[in-house]
């Protein structure tokens, strides 16, 4: 190897290993995980695509184990670093049977979801339910590296995500263009990332520690519970409208309704590495309202740009979404841009309730979701569900920063001055 090879790799390594690194991998995951919808989109057309499109939002809402697991470890682990080896025995041992759990749940439901998004048949709502186990590990295991800051091996976990869904999904889907091909390149790419979280944590060695594994085990499981049922909410306020838009505007509309979904979720996941960075600050005493306030700050000004952008090159969103048979959505995904920048800020919020481990916050998004699916259902166009999204969001997001202002007023009053 030569020596501006080794400066090369050593200064890749050096990127990977900091903050910085999660930005990229988390990137990477982004671009693969909707490089994967755009394929599909491609390859299956608005009808298929609707169905598949409206599969992978109730994986995000079964999923939210995963998400619930993953904060309270990361939270955990940060607040006690000493008992990092009975933390993760305890998190780990819970996200296996939570996954079976919630797995053996979703398969029992699968035929529900089969006729709520009209699919071609119940396999795919099956594979959709089995995804649900190793994407539920994955949570687990991401939120110990998270914790102990282990930023290399949690981007590779995270450029697991991406990056092989894309790969055999475009695979799948090439040698059978279907619903059911779509789900299984997602269920078969979804034990990749949990290959790679193992082998992270078994390369590590851990200190032996005094305290009580089922203490921590129960602990655990309380705060997972009080996390998930956030973080329910806010997926299901991000991801519900497909569904909605399936039961209640016909296939085409539906399709092209999913077909803008893309520039939403694209938008909404670009700045999810600050959300990262950001949560142990937003978790710390005298940090929290300066964090809350640089990322309310950088979100807002990143969503503008995009829904900007998405204005000024509609041409190129179209391409990006599927093309040419998307084109009746065309004029309108600058809408769709913005229903992306207000659930970004929404992510933060939700995230900075749970750092303070707050109670109102998800009841507040649960509400949200409740007005979505009441007046999304009186939706009869695209245009009309999405402004309704954007209305509702909207109302949730001004709360929100309410509540932010108030703690954070509280939390200044109870701080003895110097």
């Amino acid at each position: 190897m030569t020596t501006t090879a080794r400066i090369a790799e050593s200064r890749l390594g050096r990127l990977l290993r900091s903050s910085a690194g999660i930005a990229i991998a988390i990137a990477v995951m982004n671009v693969g995980t909707y490089a994967f919808q755009i394929i599909s989109a491609r390859l299956l057309g608005p009808p298929e695509y609707g169905a598949v499109a409206g599969m992978m939002a109730l994986l995000m809402v079964l999923s939210v184990v995963q998400l619930g697991l993953q904060a309270t470890c990361a939270r955990r682990i940060s607040a006690d670093p000493e008992h990092v080896a009975v933390i993760e025995a305890a998190v780990l041992k819970t996200s296996w049977r939570a996954a079976g759990v919630v797995g053996v749940l979703a398969v029992i439901a699968s035929p529900l979801a089969w006729k709520l998004l009209h699919l071609d048949g119940p396999l795919p709502a099956v594979l959709l339910a089995l995804s649900v186990v190793p994407t539920t590990v994955m949570g687990a295991q991401a939120g110990v590296l998270q914790g102990e800051r282990r930023w290399l091996p949690l981007s590779l976990v995270y450029i697991a995500v991406g990056a092989p869904r894309v790969l055999i999904g475009a695979v799948f889907l090439v040698a059978s263009p279907t619903e059911t091909s779509a789900m299984l390149a997602v269920l078969v790419s979804s034990w990749v990332p949990v290959a790679v979280g193992a082998w992270a944590l078994g390369r590590h060695e851990r200190h032996p520690s005094t305290v009580s594994e089922s203490e921590i085990r129960r602990d655990v499981l309380h705060e997972t519970i009080g996390s998930s049922l956030a973080l329910l909410a806010f997926v299901a306020l991000s991801n519900l409208d497909v569904v909605v838009a399936r039961s209640t505007l016909g296939e085409h509309h539906a399709g092209l309704y999913a077909g803008g979904l893309i520039v939403t979720k694209a938008v909404l996941f670009l700045p999810q590495f600050a959300v990262v960075i950001l949560f142990p600050s937003m978790s710390t005493d005298g940090e929290s309202r300066a964090a809350v306030l640089k990322g309310l700050g950088f979100l807002t000004a990143l969503g503008s740009a995009c829904v900007l952008a998405t204005y000024l090159l509609s041409d190129v969103a179209l391409i990006f979404i599927g093309g040419k048979e998307y084109a009746g959505v065309q004029d309108r995904l600058w809408l769709f841009a913005v229903l992306g920048a207000l659930l970004s800020v929404l992510q933060l919020l939700v995230y900075a309730g749970l750092a303070r481990r707050g109670v109102a916050t998800k009841y507040l998004v649960a509400l949200g979701v409740v007005a979505l699916i009441g007046l999304g259902s009186l939706a009869s166009s695209v245009t009309s569900l999405a402004i309704t999204v954007a209305c509702v969001d909207t109302a949730v997001l001004v709360v929100l920063i309410a509540l932010q202002m108030l703690r954070h007023r509280a939390d200044a009053e109870s701080t003895p001055a110097a």
